[in-house]
């Protein structure tokens, strides 16, 4: 009984802290990419039954610990390239483009080796300056709003000292006692407990399918699910990528019309699951990461509660918690892009035009990050530096990432 206790336990925690640390990023993004807030609860429901679902199936399926999650980047590139012209049905339409390339990735090996084959410094230095804009918030709310700010602030340092994996539910936590003290009592009463679907008809612009749709394929594949695969090979798993994205795909193409953005493998909370604390048994960590689905899928249940807390909160203040949710993944970019001196300058090129914001027609700054650090490369470096770890091609599992593969000369990590 205790040996299924434990993956249960650590599923539970999964699921919260996946869900409590990032779903104010999720409604950030979809309210600046131009959903309502019924449309935005839609989505954050449909996010939480779709990741729910595939994280139960893969981990059924394959008996991997796969966790599943929505793409906490992609919703920071959302709010960074605000609402794209045509309003919120052109994003759905960019979302369903968005899944449909994940698929093709499943489906055709070649296209998952060109985005991973994607210099890991630009990369890095795109999704920092995706993530930068809400990792400032903090600072903003800190002076716009002092005493309730400085609160979820002083929390939040406080939980990050002493007990790290619970520094953003804690800030969340602060907030929304916050928000309730502070609030309107008829704001916080009219929240829907039975959370709806509201379904958007798909619209397609050119500018939105470059400027949104594919940067958003681009971040969830390079910081959420290449990531995701190197935590499991991490901890010596041989999980099939081409069926993790074919399923993560379909699973967005079908959250896509009830505002879910994108659907993917967990990487920052992998590792919850797929780790020691999860079982000692690496062959029953499985069991956790099926809690974790099934936990998530269960908490997209609050989602018009948690919508109607964001929607009557300080913009400001929700911001400042998803920015404290970014800023360990914002570190990390931030290091993949300037470690290697001869990839540096070009990633600085990309990080600023990308930070920017800047919209050229109609297309906004991630891709012209992309571009100018891309060109950068072509332009003045004598010789490309050496290739990043390719993913495990599709169908194919992933090589472990272990001390004996290595003395072998067959050492193979998806990064």
């Amino acid at each position: 009984m205790a040996g299924r206790v434990q993956p249960v336990l650590a599923g539970v925690v999964t699921a919260l802290v996946g869900f409590a640390s990032s779903f104010t990023v999720v409604l950030a993004g979809l309210r600046a990419a131009g959903a309502s807030d019924a449309q935005a609860a839609s989505g954050l429901l449909a996010l939480c039954v779709a990741s729910g679902f595939v994280a139960v199936w893969l981990g059924w399926r394959y008996r991997i610990p796969m966790s599943a999650a929505w793409s906490t980047p992609g919703a920071a590139l959302l709010v960074a390239t605000g609402s794209p012209p045509g309003g919120w049905p052109v994003a759905v339409g960019a979302f369903l483009v968005s899944g449909v390339l994940i698929v093709a990735a499943g489906l055709f090996p070649p296209l998952g080796r060109a985005v991973a084959a994607i210099p890991k410094p630009v990369a890095g230095a795109m999704l920092a300056g995706v993530l930068l804009p809400l990792c400032t918030a903090p600072v903003r709310a800190l002076v716009e709003l002092p005493a309730v700010a400085g609160s979820v602030v002083v929390g939040w340092l406080l939980l990050h000292r002493f007990a790290r994996r619970w520094a953003v539910p804690g800030a969340l936590v602060v907030a929304v006692a916050a928000i309730a003290l502070t609030a309107p009592p008829t704001g916080l009463t009219s929240a829907a407990l039975i959370p709806s679907v509201t379904l958007t008809a798909p619209a397609w612009n050119a500018s939105a399918l470059v400027g949104l749709a594919l940067p958003l394929f681009l971040v969830t594949m390079a910081a959420q699910n290449v990531p995701g695969m190197a935590v499991l090979v991490g901890y010596g798993y041989r999980p099939p990528f081409g069926a993790a994205l074919r399923t993560t795909g379909l699973a967005s193409l079908l959250a896509a019309p009830a505002g879910g953005h994108a659907v993917n493998l967990a990487a920052i909370t992998a590792a919850l699951a797929a780790g020691p604390d999860a079982h000692p048994d690496p062959e029953r960590r499985w069991i956790a990461s099926v809690t974790a689905g099934a936990g998530l899928a269960v908490l997209g249940l609050g989602a018009g509660v948690a919508t109607t807390l964001v929607a009557v909160a300080p913009p400001i203040l929700i911001e400042a918690v998803a920015g404290l949710a970014l800023l360990g993944a914002l570190a990390t970019a931030l290091a993949s892009a300037v470690t290697d001196p001869a990839t540096r300058e070009a990633a600085v090129v990309t990080f600023v035009v990308t930070a920017s914001g800047v919209t050229l027609i109609g297309v906004g700054g991630a891709f012209w990050g992309l571009v100018a650090g891309c060109l950068m490369l072509l332009l003045f470096h004598r010789r490309q530096p050496a290739a990043p770890d390719q993913p495990a091609a599709p169908d194919q599992p992933a090589a472990p990432d272990q001390p004996a593969a290595a003395a072998q000369g067959r050492s193979t990590r998806v990064s």
